[in-house]
């Protein structure tokens, strides 16, 4: 089987094409990734009108690149996978439309993708994972905590209750007059750091549960940096970006720490915990979930990097796991902007939670 995948949720323009190879290194046959990093960066985030406007002018053209690269033609491909949500709208009906359109002139199924589905089957895409396996979902947009039962069968077991981490490393980069994006930024700059010059706060540390919070460690810095006052030195900036990413590995160790107990104990035939999202790509970050994972004699599966991030890859592939399980919805797509994974949680509202 062979499917043609689209992104354009936030972005990241990308179109990739993948097959059911029994060789986890062959399974990608295209993975075109266009970034508009360069568009955004003078704004230090997302403009949502920039980027449904770069997707519009672009997508045409990696699919054509992507099935070029791949050596297939749109006839040769048996399903078109396509991000529904969530996402920014207007990306969204970017990509859906193209979709939409390939699919019925050349009479293949079409498949909408939950993008945070599609970051959850990765690690299926590059490595032998069976289910049921635990996940952390970490991203600009999202911080998760998820045990996947199966594909379709999701049951989150926590979540952020104010920002998402990658959305902290953001605000924390911008306080410190560092480039965006502020993940990568950060961690370069936490290199030539000590980690231990500032006792920033650890948020949910030794508490029950597996929700996050990062709002009151964000504050904590923002205090620190209008302490030291605009005479801070480069010094004092690298000691405070490995401060917080210190502080952020703690809090996201703690909090896995406490879902991995409850995986042992309601799924004791998994093995695996998969890291998924643009922050796994913090080399601190994964070291630190890896460590842990082995303490407990779990196999954690970090995806290359260029798979962390969004891209096509990935949604091909849940769409290729659906449609060899016979789930592809006939009713035409919609675009949504909030999709959770396990519909029947509970929301978690801002709790203005301070540490």
């Amino acid at each position: 089987m062979i499917v043609l995948g689209l992104e354009s949720s936030c972005d990241e323009t990308a179109a990739a094409i993948v097959r059911d190879d029994a060789d986890p290194a062959r399974r990608i046959m295209a993975d075109l990734v266009l970034s508009q990093l360069d568009d955004h960066a003078p704004y230090g985030g997302v403009v949502p009108e920039i980027a449904a406007r770069a997707h519009l002018d672009h997508l045409d053209r990696l699919v054509a690149g992507a099935l070029d690269r791949a050596g297939v033609t749109l006839d040769q491909v048996d399903a078109i996978a396509v991000t529904a949500g969530p996402g920014l709208i207007g990306g969204l009906l970017v990509g859906l439309n193209m979709a939409q359109g390939l699919a019925r002139g050349a009479g293949k199924p079409l498949i909408a993708i939950n993008h945070l589905e599609g970051h959850a089957l990765t690690a299926r895409l590059v490595a032998d994972v069976d289910f049921p396996f635990l996940l952390l979902l970490v991203s600009g947009g999202h911080c998760q905590l998820v045990a996947v039962e199966g594909l379709g069968r999701y049951r989150r077991l926590g979540t952020t209750i104010d920002d998402a981490i990658g959305e902290a490393f953001d605000k924390v980069a911008k306080l410190l007059g560092l480039p965006y994006p502020g993940g990568p930024a950060v961690e370069r700059t936490a290199a030539t750091g000590d980690p231990k010059r500032f006792p920033l706060p650890r948020p949910m540390v030794g508490r029950p549960g597996c929700d996050f919070s990062f709002s009151g460690l964000k504050t904590a810095v923002r205090q620190l940096v209008d302490r030291l006052g605009p005479d801070r030195d480069a010094q004092a900036t690298a000691d405070i970006a490995a401060s917080f990413q210190q502080a952020a590995a703690a809090s996201l160790v703690d909090r896995v720490g406490h879902a991995l107990d409850w995986f042992a104990e309601n799924h004791p035939s998994g093995r695996h915990l998969v890291v998924a999202g643009g922050v796994a790509a913090n080399r601190l970050i994964g070291s630190r979930i890896q460590a842990l994972a082995a303490s407990r004699g779990i196999t954690c599966i970090l995806p290359p990097r260029q798979l962390c991030t969004d891209n096509a890859a990935m949604i091909a592939w849940a769409g290729l796991e659906r449609a060899r399980a016979g789930l592809v919805d006939p009713a035409p797509p919609a675009a949504r902007a909030r999709w959770p994974l396990d519909p029947g949680a509970e929301p978690k509202p801002y709790a203005g939670v301070k540490a």
